[in-house]
């Protein structure tokens, strides 16, 4: 073995076949751990104990940027261009290109960054015995030699020695993929046919799912089993919803090029026209209908959108959860911590009719898991009590002859001591769980514990009864008990969380509270708050159902109280099966399971190492108000990514038809190929600041989802409007102002360019543009400013080479009355659209795609509607939208926007 402390790394095999004694002289160390300076040395001599770290590399997020199939197609059309001989083409289109792959990479890169930083605030933390005592050290200063302690719910933070074991049960199906908890033992191992033969060790990333346990660290960081096994391992991730329909808008677009690009070049060459001339006209069409700006624009969305996040200090895993984070409609959350202040106060410990008791508050602390020696607890229960305790009790005389720990199932801990009464069995738990294994129970102290629960006290009862001669502990040894009192903590409601739950239900959020509490504890917070209720139900009501009635339940209670792990998960995957998107709150180990099963788990930065690696967001305050601006950014977010999409879809798809139809008709073509990426370019120009524009109040009320049939039908309503006014435009051209081939190319540049950027101001909201709905000043100044470039253009000179010329004042006065027509008749066709609209049942995906398929939690995907939930009906909303809704949208806008909001 290894004798250099330098290098005081074991295999596992070498530890698990060694007795404690060994392991701990081969990494120089002993019972009484390390010092500081020790631990500081070693750190120096081995690193960090990480498996990697959240780092950000340009080349990697660039490389990403050029896996789109929209940016390839356009690359393939700038080379063909160029070897057709049109290297103009191929210079406008390599600036498109190098436009959007440069916003999208240093928009993700940026917000990459931010990302990493954040990340590098979510801390795990373990007991460690350092100088003597267990203090509590952020796990990647764990080295090997260190002492530390193990507790129900967390992550084992490196591989270790267990040296003393109290019902140890470990999940270590990361690495063996056994569903099962290994049971773990500190008797050493003689021989053993593979790693999880070796009941002596723990592993780094497995979960202590019961007991606890004193261990010796023998590997760190990259020398660990899960350090050598996440090194072979990628950082891909399942595709999410929003990412999901991205990808089909794009690929609807790619089929709708791919078939005019082969109409048009099949009719030109039947016309007898050039072979190079109509494929790069098809070519030019192809690139004008796909959106190549879209991964600029989502880019720059979810980038501003995690700036504006971070600044509230809610960290996102991934960029593209903030869009699910946006799409929840009913939150599940835990009470304490989040409607509560989180800080537990120990009240009073009292006897079975109400006085105060020494007593109980000595047993209830022989039964506590907290360190003697540093006064340091896993439990917060725990920790109030040992704190009160500290100076009015003593149990440094106690010999504790066995320990059976909480767990769960049972709700209680219990412990055999020899104390000065003798050898007693103290039991300490939930206070149904506990009267129920009493012998009796009076009167008296069933109506006090009604009257501390009515107080919104949380309360434990601690019960005992005569152990002689007992080594062990089972569950018939927990029967017969003897009621000895109760312990009294307090957890106040906080003062923020009822401003918090309105703007919740302004957002169009059901709130439910899941509990292991007592139901009248939960329902007096709830009261305090204001949380609507629509009634209360416990776990053992739950059991009792048969499934129709469990549905029913389920959506029909506010309040659970009472319930399991098990409880919590089933309740998140029965209502996403009756179509709602979920998001979990939770910060336990026991909330594990429903942040699994939830569309989005949320935890907090002081939560269990288990509930924030479930997590999909983290809340580094563990405030309502900031997740319900996370909401509302989400869903702003989504929100401005659909006007570009809309927009793509009624200018690019009308304007490419409207060119394909010409060119099959005319005696020229109706726009050169290089006028068309140019007229492309600045359009998508103007777009980019759609990210920054302002959301209608209404579109944060509730969530909106990706729905392919809805886009499709409306380009097919507003394509072809877009369609006619070109043709519109085709006939005044040529029939009144007798426009000749350049001059008809230059007005229809101009009006083209005019009429499919100014449409933005319409399909930006269902309300009246300007006077109901005001436009972000940035959108506005860029919609302006591209359609003022369009028109000096043409009576720029070097513009001649892409056969843009100078035309006479009349043409501008009738492209622009006929720009001005064509906006007034979008207004008309969108009010009936969208009438048409209300009341359509949403196509409901069964057996949707999973979006975390790798968390084994049974999943239930759901779709709704991009027109119908998007947009309200107007009747409905007119002067009506809640100052709430406005607030929360300020906070997911910038200080430039604030003012104004319509």
């Amino acid at each position: 073995m290894p004798t250099d402390a330098s290098t005081a790394l074991l295999t596992s095999q070498q530890a698990g076949s060694a007795t404690v004694d060994e392991v701990f002289a081969a990494v120089h160390s002993s019972s009484a751990g390390l010092t500081t300076e020790q631990a500081l040395d070693r750190l120096k001599s081995h690193g960090p104990n990480a498996v990697r770290t959240h780092r950000v590399s340009a080349v990697e997020v660039l490389a990403s940027q050029l896996r789109s199939a929209v940016l390839i197609l356009l690359a393939v059309t700038a080379v063909l261009s160029f070897f057709l001989g049109d290297p103009t083409q191929a210079v406008i289109i390599g600036v498109i290109l190098l436009v959007s792959i440069g916003l999208s990479f240093t928009n993700e890169y940026r917000a990459a960054r931010a990302t990493a930083q954040l990340h590098s605030q979510v801390k795990h933390f373990v007991l460690v015995r350092r100088d003597g005592q267990f203090v509590r050290h952020n796990v990647t200063d764990l080295v090997p030699g260190d002492v530390i302690r193990l507790a129900l719910g967390e992550v084992v933070p490196a591989d270790v020695r267990l040296v003393s074991v109290n019902a140890l049960e470990c999940d270590e199906s990361i690495l063996s993929g056994e569903s099962a908890p290994a049971h773990k033992s500190a008797e050493r191992i003689e021989s053993a046919e593979g790693l999880p033969d070796y009941t002596d060790l723990a592993f780094m990333g497995s979960i202590v799912t019961a007991g606890s346990a004193a261990a010796v660290v023998y590997a760190t960081g990259g020398h660990t089993q899960f350090g050598r096994l996440a090194a072979g391992l990628g950082d891909r991730h399942p595709e999410t919803e929003f990412q999901k329909g991205l990808r089909q808008f794009s690929y609807l677009l790619l089929r709708v090029a791919l078939i005019l690009t082969a109409f048009i070049l099949v009719i030109n060459v039947m016309l007898g026209r050039p072979l190079i001339d109509s494929a790069l006209f098809a070519l030019a069409i192809a690139v004008g209908i796909t959106p190549q700006l879209l991964p600029a624009v989502v880019s720059t969305s979810l980038a501003t959108g995690s700036r504006r996040l971070a600044t509230l200090r809610v960290l996102v895993k991934r960029l593209v959860c903030i869009e699910d984070l946006g799409d929840i409609d009913t939150l599940i959350t835990d009470k304490t911590g989040t409607l509560t202040n989180g800080r537990i106060d120990f009240v009073d410990a009292l006897d079975a009719v109400g006085r105060h008791s020494d007593t109980v508050m000595r047993r209830g602390l022989l039964a506590s898991d907290v360190d003697t020696a540093g006064g340091q607890s896993a439990n917060a229960l725990d920790g109030a009590l040992a704190e009160a305790a500290a100076g009015v009790v003593s149990v440094d005389d106690v010999v504790k002859r066995s320990v059976r720990p909480f767990d769960h199932v049972r709700c209680a801990s219990s412990v055999v001591v020899d104390d000065v009464d003798g050898q007693l069995l103290i039991v300490k738990g939930a206070p149904e769980q506990v009267l129920s294994r009493c012998r009796t129970v009076q009167e008296a102290a069933r109506h006090l514990l009604d009257e501390l629960f009515a107080q919104g006290r949380r309360v434990v009862a601690v019960a005992s009864k005569p152990a002689p001669g007992r080594s062990g502990i089972t569950d018939d040894d927990e029967d017969g008990l003897t009621l000895d009192g109760f312990l009294c903590f307090a957890d106040e409601p906080k003062a923020a969380a009822a401003r918090s739950l309105r703007d919740l239900q302004e957002l169009g959020i059901e709130v439910k509270v899941a509990t292991g509490d007592n139901p009248r504890v939960a329902e007096k917070v709830c009261a305090e708050l204001g949380l609507p209720s629509k009634g209360t139900i416990t776990g053992s009501q739950l059991d009792a159902l048969d499934r129709a009635d469990y549905a029913k339940a389920v959506s029909e209670h506010t309040v659970f109280a009472r319930i399991s792990p098990e409880q919590k998960a089933a309740l998140i995957i029965e209502t996403r099966r009756a179509g709602r998107s979920v998001g979990f709150l939770g910060d336990g180990v026991n909330d594990a399971l429903a942040l699994h099963a939830a569309d989005v788990g949320i935890s907090v930065d002081t939560a269990t190492d288990v509930a924030k690696d479930a997590a999909d967001v983290v809340l580094m305050e563990k405030d309502l108000g900031v997740l319900a601006a996370g909401v509302a950014e989400g869903r702003r977010i989504f929100a401005n990514t659909i006007k570009y999409v809309l927009m793509g879809t009624s200018s690019n798809f009308g304007n490419m038809f409207s060119a394909a139809a010409a060119s099959s008709v005319l005696p020229f073509l109706p726009m050169l190929p290089s006028q068309i990426l140019l007229n492309n370019l600045l359009y998508d120009t103007s777009q980019l600041a759609i990210p920054s524009d302002r959301v209608d109040g209404e579109l944060l009320r509730a969530p909106s989802h990706w729905n392919i049939a809805f886009v499709r039908r409306f380009m097919l309503t507003f394509g072809p409007v877009s369609s006619l006014f070109d043709f519109l435009t085709f006939g005044l051209l040529i029939g009144v102002l007798h426009a000749a081939p350049e001059e008809f190319r230059t007005g229809w540049f101009v009006e083209s360019l005019a009429t499919q950027t100014l449409i933005i101001f319409a399909i930006r909201t269902r309300r009246i543009p300007f006077s109901r709905s005001r436009p972000g000043a940035l959108l506005t100044a860029a919609t302006l400013a591209v359609v003022t470039v369009g028109i000096c253009l043409t009576y720029w000179p070097p513009a001649r080479r892409i056969g843009l010329i100078p035309l006479p004042w009349q043409y501008f006065v009738a492209l622009g009355g006929l720009a001005a027509v064509y906006l007034v008749v979008v207004e008309i066709t969108k009010s009936v659209f969208y009438r048409e609209s209300v009341g359509v049942v949403p196509p409901m995906r069964e057996g949707g795609a999973d979006r975390r398929i790798h968390r084994r939690a049974a999943r239930f995907s759901h779709a709704g509607r991009l027109g119908d939930t998007q947009y309200a009906d107007e009747s409905r909303t007119k002067g009506h939208i809640e100052p709430a809704v406005d607030a929360l949208a300020s906070k997911a806008t910038s200080d430039s926007q604030r003012e104004g909001r319509s």
